[in-house]
């Protein structure tokens, strides 16, 4: 029986995520066991900018706002941010990154790195930029 590939290629696509979160954490937690790759994330994002507000963090690692406040808890209790009171806006916060949070962006980022490199192994860059457009065009059709 031929399978329907209109029926399954989401089903892949979701499964490729679920496939590549499991080796990214396996992959981190091999240098530090006390993060995860979304807290990973929101180091990553915040130390290549550090002006991000909340709602910004949220977008960028596919959360809602609950979900990155609770991440934001967490990381200031394991000491990888300080979250102080914005003096222009008191109902805001300004997120820093601690030195434990800064050394661990050293170690995960060439972890990082390999995670992507292993994941895309074997493609061509024609594949890739071709992949990139397929799921970028999925996506603005999810958001007509």
């Amino acid at each position: 029986m031929k399978k329907n590939k209109t029926v399954t290629v989401l089903y892949t696509v979701e499964q490729t995520i679920k496939e590549y979160r499991k080796i990214s954490q396996k992959n981190i937690s091999q240098v530090t066991n006390d993060i995860t790759i979304d807290q990973c994330l929101l180091l990553m994002f915040l130390n290549n900018n550090a002006t991000l507000s909340q709602k910004e963090i949220a977008e960028l690692i596919f959360k809602d706002n609950a979900s990155v406040t609770r991440i934001i808890e967490l990381m200031v209790k394991k000491d990888y941010l300080i979250r102080n009171i914005n003096p222009l806006d008191r109902r805001k916060f300004n997120l820093e990154i601690t030195p434990k949070g800064k050394k661990t962006i050293e170690l995960l980022t060439p972890i990082i790195s390999q995670n992507r490199q292993t994941a895309l192994q074997g493609f061509s860059i024609d594949e890739i930029e071709l992949l990139d457009k397929l799921l970028t065009k999925i996506i603005t059709n999810c958001k007509k």
